[in-house]
This record gives structure tokens, C-alpha cells and sequence, in this order.
């Protein structure tokens, strides 16, 4: 009983916030065969993403970017997963309660997408990173206000929302969304991203069997 008036609570947040495809009970019943602690981190952010999806789409970015970067704890593939490289789908990132960069970008991704934020306005971004003298790969999340316009970047090494100018220790290869890929974070298109990346398909596919688009 008590879960059936979680649903319709949410539910009733939801279509009053937002226009989203986002489908919140199935969200919530597939976050129910993960136990108790999903439900309760994936309920807490459907919450937060009900109460700021009326802001503007910057304070979006803002709680949503702090949401994910409090509630996740920085992990290792290999720690979380026992695999070299696993992109998670958000519910799979929110039951471990860990990840890594690839998958605080999806997460963000997904869940900005669900607070009205159109996906053509964001692009994971595959990146170098010079941290503490060394290079490592390392994802961001990049919003764009215009299309033409500097970037701001959600990250979770650097947790505040910065320009793409005041992150130089960046180095863009390649950027994606649902809807394309690109060298870098240009114009040059690269294909089509479904049929490129494998990882980027399978997570497309998890979170739309979990509800999230």
C-alpha cells in the first residue's frame, strides 16, 4: 500500500512540474526490485528534479549537478562492476550508490533531460584530463545554452559549473547525445552514435526500459 501512494504522489508531482516523457511509477517500480535504498535515492532525486524543472535551466543544472555529485561516491569500474568499462544506466549507478565519470555524466544527462532540459542542449564529452601533473581519460557532461554558445561543464572532479574557458585542463576528442557524435565539441560530424558506441547504445536501451525518456 505504502508503495501504490509513493506512485501516486510522484506522479502527481510530476505532471504538475513537468511535460517530460519521463514515465515516474515505472522509474519507481523498477527501482522497487533493487530494494529500499534505490527507492529511496531515486525517489529523492524525482523530487528534486520535480521542484527545480519549473527554474531556470541553469538552477536545473545546478541542483542536479550537486544532486548526483553528493549522492554518488567516486568509484572505479573495476570496484563497482569487476569490469575494466561499464557505462551504468542511472538506477544501476544510483543502487551501488558509486561510479565513475561516464556514468555521473549519464546520470546527469538523463535526469536534466527529465527536468526539461532538451537533450540537443547537452553532449557527453570525452575528454583528456591533466590532473596533479598526469593525463587520464575522463567524461563531462556539456550544456549549451545556444548552439553556438561557450560551453558550461558538469563534471565531478571539478564539482562547480564552470565555462569551458575556465576548464584548461580539458581536452575535448569526441562529444555525443541521442542525437549525434562529434569530433571534439564542434560542428564536424562523426556518425551516428547509436551505431558507434556500443556502450552509448546499451545504456539508450536501459534507461528506456527503466522509464527515464
Amino acid at each position: 500500500m505504502w508503495f501504490a501512494g509513493l506512485l501516486a504522489l510522484v506522479t502527481a508531482l510530476w505532471g504538475a512540474a513537468v511535460g517530460w516523457a519521463l514515465d515516474p511509477p515505472r522509474v519507481l517500480s523498477q527501482a522497487q526490485r533493487m530494494g529500499p535504498t534505490t527507492v529511496a535515492r531515486v525517489q529523492a532525486l524525482l523530487q528534486e528534479i520535480a521542484e527545480v524543472a519549473p527554474q531556470d535551466e541553469e538552477a536545473r543544472l545546478r541542483a542536479l549537478n550537486t544532486f548526483f555529485n553528493r549522492q554518488v561516491q567516486y568509484k572505479d569500474d573495476r570496484e563497482v562492476w569487476s569490469l575494466v568499462d561499464y557505462w551504468a544506466s542511472p538506477l544501476e549507478m544510483l543502487a551501488r550508490g558509486q561510479g565513475d565519470c561516464e556514468d555521473y555524466a549519464i546520470g546527469k544527462y538523463f535526469a536534466l533531460m527529465a527536468a526539461g532540459v532538451p537533450s540537443a542542449k547537452m553532449r557527453m564529452v570525452y575528454v583528456r584530463a591533466q590532473t596533479a601533473g598526469t593525463v587520464q581519460a575522463h567524461m563531462v557532461l556539456a550544456y549549451y545554452a545556444q548552439p553556438d554558445a561557450e560551453p558550461l561543464i558538469l563534471d565531478n572532479l571539478v564539482t562547480e559549473i564552470r565555462p569551458a574557458s575556465r576548464r584548461p585542463d580539458l581536452t575535448p576528442v569526441f562529444s555525443f547525445n541521442a542525437e549525434g557524435l562529434w569530433q571534439g565539441v564542434g560542428s564536424s560530424t562523426a556518425g551516428d552514435p547509436v551505431a558507434r558506441l556500443s556502450r552509448w547504445r546499451e545504456v539508450l536501451l536501459k534507461a528506456r526500459s527503466e522509464g527515464w525518456w
